[in-house]
């Protein structure tokens, strides 16, 4: 006999679920799509337990009959294509005909549906795969589905699922998304009974951006007119045998100001025919745009519509429908670069950036954690510590094999410390040049040495020159101080006894649907740190005093920061390793800025204050805070030994 054998059909469908339900957010995915395709204006999306307990999408879309209510499980069952020639210009977002039944054999699946044309809806109850119940009801035009224990049969698969509110976290990102793609529809979002998303049609996308982003993200936004760009394809095109020769590509959307920067790309927003996609030529388009505009680390606000004709795209190139592949891939790439480009240079956006406001600071009578700042200047701005490292350094050394990019890693651990304090002693043989006895055999920096420093002055207001018995020392004191800050901070916190500003008038801060859950995982580290923050309505929090130190443009920016963690990393941080990250962004945020003049009392307290620090040589981000000349390299330089 031989080896070769058809799998079972329900074998295929879990098969199949593999690659198209990755986490409940697919699931959440292809029922959305699938509303969408049928004309739905109004959806409703409940979830409970992240998804993993149950998901329930209903729509007033044009529902299906009894007859395809069943056939609608059958693997490959479409109502959207015809033959193999419609799968050159796909105009839906579903077209496989796998979704329903790779939803159906991992769960417990009910659908509810009617078309218009009957008088009587449609009842369909599904699990693992088996057809159960087939009954009449009544119910108004429309579909519902719910899915309840998500991989209650493959439990390998459950239990490589995250914690519920990574999961919500998926689920509400995706709803955010696709209300961005369709704002002339209705979109609800509960979570138990917490209401995470509710948006009616609006009247254009810029009503939509600021029903969901708020007013103070939408003041910095440029919005991109309905651009157009028409190309002509070559004569004899064998991708395209029997076209009119030409291709018109429109562009819409929204994109931020340079100076609005995010950590990470998590606010890039690709939509193709108002499909949600992940492609790497956009990214790279829109990032080309922004070159020499923002800095390397640092990231836009970008809300991309892009339509084109059908033919232009496809779509059939992953189950989950997400990667899609240009025909004339160049032609687009240029086409977005140019436009995001050309917008931000008739904008003049660099007029905007802010310019430097040197304080005078008494720093004899004002402890480190309630020093004053002043604002970075254009000039130094893109040297400056970014939010990138924030967003990365607490991450867990260890990366998921799929990461591309290594997290950086917090030097300031007990292992680095021991191997500071337990290095052997280094021999030095003093030798006289002139009448200067100078140490010049083989040396190691000690952190002692940061004691006897003397404070010689500063170079561009930013960096304290300072001599030491060991060489010339030179010391960045914006990470300097943040290091400083970083240690007390986490001292008050241990302790419980942060040092506390009361606001005037609470900061009103509005939160996404992401942002929300994300939200409720660092609230209590918030709390430790000095925040006093509440709900304030339903989507906002009101933020009514903060660490002492901070000023108050700089309040709102640390939570964000916080918040702008990527999901991935944010979910692996232990309480120890958020505890940190707070403090880093709170301590970077209060230090002393660059471009800041300094006079001698002020330069030996900051360098007096880092000897005192546990690890002075590194801020919190990994970043080194001094770098030391050495004798024996000056003598060296001037050719004395």
């Amino acid at each position: 006999m031989g080896c070769i054998r058809i799998l079972p059909e329900q074998v295929a469908n879990q098969i199949a679920a593999g690659e198209v339900v990755e986490r409940p957010a697919s699931v959440v995915k292809e029922l959305i799509e699938n509303s969408l395709d049928a004309g739905a204006t109004d959806l409703h999306i409940e979830v409970e337990g992240g998804g993993r307990r149950f998901i329930r999408v209903a729509d007033n879309g044009s529902g299906m009959l009894r007859d395809d209510a069943l056939l609608a499980f059958e693997r490959h069952a479409t109502s959207k294509l015809a033959d193999a020639k419609d799968l050159l210009k796909i105009a839906t977002l579903g077209f496989r005909g796998e979704a329903l039944p790779s939803i159906a054999s991992v769960s417990r699946l009910v659908l509810e549906t009617r078309s218009a044309s009957e008088q009587t809806g449609t009842r369909v109850e599904w699990a693992g795969g088996k057809l159960l119940k087939v009954e009449e009801i009544v119910r108004t035009p429309g579909t519902t589905v719910a899915v309840r224990d998500l991989f209650f049969n493959m439990p390998a698969r459950r239990k490589f699922l995250r914690s519920e509110q990574t999961e919500l976290a998926h689920i509400a990102s995706l709803v955010t998304h696709y209300s961005l793609a369709h704002p002339d529809k209705a979109f609800t979002l509960n979570s138990g009974s917490r209401e995470l998303l509710a948006v009616n049609p609006a009247g254009s996308l810029a009503e939509r951006v600021h029903e969901i982003f708020g007013s103070r993200l939408a003041a910095e936004l440029i919005e991109i007119p309905q651009l157009e760009r028409e190309m002509k394809l070559p004569s004899e095109d064998p991708a395209q045998p029997n076209d009119s020769g030409r291709r018109m590509f429109k562009l819409a959307g929204f994109i931020s100001r340079p100076q609005h920067q995010r950590p990470n790309r998590n606010a890039i927003y690709l939509f193709v025919n108002r499909r949600l996609i992940r492609d790497k030529l956009l990214l790279h388009a829109v990032l080309a745009a922004y070159h020499n505009l923002m800095p390397p680390a640092c990231f836009p606000f970008v809300l991309l519509l892009l339509e084109c004709d059908h033919e232009e795209v496809d779509v059939n190139v992953h189950p989950a429908k997400t990667e899609v592949r240009f025909r004339h891939a160049s032609f687009v790439h240029d086409f977005v670069r140019d436009s995001i480009r050309s917008l931000l240079v008739q904008s003049r956006p660099a007029s905007e950036l802010p310019a430097a406001k040197p304080v005078v600071i008494d720093w004899q009578e004002q402890p480190a954690a309630r020093l004053p700042f002043s604002e970075f200047t254009q000039a130094l701005q893109s040297e400056d510590w970014t939010a990138m490292d924030a967003a990365k350094i607490y991450a867990p050394v260890l990366a998921e094999a799929n990461e591309t990019d290594l997290p950086l890693v917090d030097v300031d651990v007990p292992a680095l410390k021991l191997a500071a304090e337990t290095a052997p002693p280094v021999l030095r043989t003093p030798e006289t040049h002139g009448e200067f006895p100078l140490e010049c055999g083989a040396e190691i920096a000690s952190l002692e040495a940061l004691a006897d420093l003397r404070p010689l002055g500063q170079l561009h207001n930013s960096f304290i020159i300072a001599a030491g018995t060991d060489g010339l020392w030179i010391i960045d004191q914006h990470v300097a101080h943040e290091r400083i800050l970083f240690e007390a901070v986490l001292r008050q916190m241990a302790a419980g006894k942060v040092e506390v500003q009361r606001l005037l008038l609470p900061h009103i801060l509005e939160l996404t649907p992401e942002q929300q859950v994300d939200f409720a995982r660092v609230a209590g580290e918030l709390e430790a740190a000095g925040f006093e923050i509440e709900p304030f309505g339903r989507r906002s929090v009101a933020i009514k005093a903060a660490p002492a130190g901070l000023a108050a443009s700089e309040i709102e920016k640390v939570i964000t920061e916080i918040l702008e963690i990527p999901e991935n990393e944010l979910r692996r941080l232990t309480v120890d390793d958020l505890r940190r990250a707070v403090a880093a962004s709170v301590a970077c945020r209060a230090a002393i800025k660059v471009n800041t003049p300094l006079d001698q009392a002020k330069m030996e307290w900051l360098v007096g204050e880092l000897a005192r620090t546990s690890f002075p040589m590194s801020c919190p981000h990994g970043r080194p805070v001094a770098l030391r000349y050495s004798n024996r390299e000056i003598l060296r330089g001037f050719r004395r030994i």
